[in-house]
């Protein structure tokens, strides 16, 4: 059953309006509010939106800066007004957006709570409920009968996720302000967010952190300049995300032999990452191997060629290099003609995130680079949270350049 129904949503903005300041500018807006200012340019938010949520589901929404996703998350929050269209929400939402929005910044973190929970139609007995548990998982008792104006953002950000997480509403609504928290309080909403989701509430979750995409959402939208450009399966639609904003891609080619990198020796034809059924890919399950595979002319006999591939992480760290020394033509010379060499990573190996790969083919007596190739291709590991990674059942960030899933033994000693 649908729990979000939105139906060609579009917002319209005028650059440079302003907003009401008197009486008499709100009635002569009101009354002309069909006309569209003089000399205003248009800017479309979004155009023509729709899709709708089932129950229980977990749907996330990327896209760059200004794509119309805090619009949208505003307008089912009902903050925004859409210019045209509708959305129908079926049940209490409950939403998480910029920091400020939603509390009253005169009233006490303990009066906020209330104030919110009221919001969502909640009798006070069911808030007393949850205070605690609202109160503890914000770590903010000291401060919770200061007025939440003096709070940091990051303490306004923590009691707003705890009220909004803790009320339990039907859909759960939260924009990118979880990157306000710091990173152990980070891994709490992202847990939480876990447990939301799997208590079958219906979850939409804007954010930049595509792990988090992949780990929390079993669906994704994709925005760009207000309209959706794919909505699917998290791993598809993520993966032509991250392709498009690296520029970079699962496969490279180079059809002309004369601008084809290398020298007098070699010429590089190609370079992929494919599956274990050779097929292309961009993403790759962090359980599952992926291959590298390099094609490449020997136009000079007698030469030894030794491919190598260096793998780098997103912030540029070198993750491992790999050459080809067991594959028989460590010391033996090429003849000429055409090769192919493959390359596996095996999985529950490699961390999630992005992964550059840089191709080169070497001689290494005397040392000789015939090319280097730098981020010429590269794939995104994914690690869907099913539990049987190395990941386990735990939700939140886990940092390191690899993540290999090893061998444990555990006996009991004493009963």
């Amino acid at each position: 059953m649908d729990q979000i129904n939105v139906e060609s949503l579009s917002k319209l903005y005028y650059l440079g309006e302003q907003r009401s300041n008197s009486l008499r500018d709100a009635l002569t807006s009101f009354f002309n509010r069909s006309s569209p200012p003089p000399g205003k340019e248009q800017m479309w938010a979004l155009k023509d939106v729709s899709f709708s949520v089932n129950t229980g589901d977990t749907l996330g929404i990327i896209g760059r800066n200004g794509a119309g996703k805090s619009t949208l998350l505003k307008i089912l929050s009902r903050i925004t007004k859409p210019t045209s269209g509708k959305a129908r929400i079926r049940g209490r939402v409950g939403s998480l957006l910029e920091v400020g929005t939603g509390f009253h910044n005169e009233l006490s973190g303990r009066e906020n709570i209330y104030l919110n929970g009221a919001i969502l139609g909640m009798k006070r007995v069911e808030i007393d409920r949850k205070f605690g548990e609202i109160v503890a998982f914000s770590e903010i008792e000291r401060f919770l009968d200061t007025p939440v104006k003096h709070y940091s953002s990051g303490m306004y950000m923590r009691l707003a996720f705890s009220v909004a997480a803790h009320l339990e509403p039907e859909v759960l609504i939260v924009d990118e302000v979880l990157a306000v928290g710091d990173v152990s309080f980070q891994r709490k909403c992202l847990n939480k967010m876990r447990e939301v989701g799997q208590s079958g509430r219906t979850i939409l979750f804007v954010s930049h952190d595509m792990q988090a995409m992949t780990r929390l959402c079993n669906r994704v939208i994709w925005l760009r300049d207000g309209t959706i450009v794919r909505d699917g399966a998290t791993l598809e639609v993520v993966s032509d995300y991250l392709h498009e904003q690296s520029q970079v891609g699962a496969e490279m080619r180079w059809n002309d032999f004369t601008t084809a990198p290398g020298d007098e020796s070699t010429r590089l034809r190609s370079i992929r990452v494919c599956d274990t059924s050779g097929r292309t890919v961009s993403v790759t399950d962090i359980r599952r191997p992926v291959w590298i595979e390099m094609t490449y002319d020997v136009v000079k006999s007698g030469v030894v060629i030794v491919p190598n591939f260096h793998f780098y992480n997103a912030e540029g760290a070198c993750m491992f290099v790999s050459h080809d020394w067991a594959s028989g033509w460590r010391n033996r010379p090429r003849e000429v003609g055409t090769y192919v060499s493959r390359m596996e990573i095996p999985g529950n190996l490699l961390a999630e995130g992005p992964v550059f790969v840089t191709a080169a083919a070497t001689t290494y007596a005397p040392l000789e680079v015939h090319f280097v190739e730098r981020d010429v291709v590269t794939f995104n590991v994914a690690d869907t949270a099913d539990g049987d990674s190395a990941r386990g059942d735990y939700a939140g960030i886990i940092p390191g350049i690899v993540r290999p899933m090893l061998d444990w033994e555990t006996k009991l000693v004493n009963n």
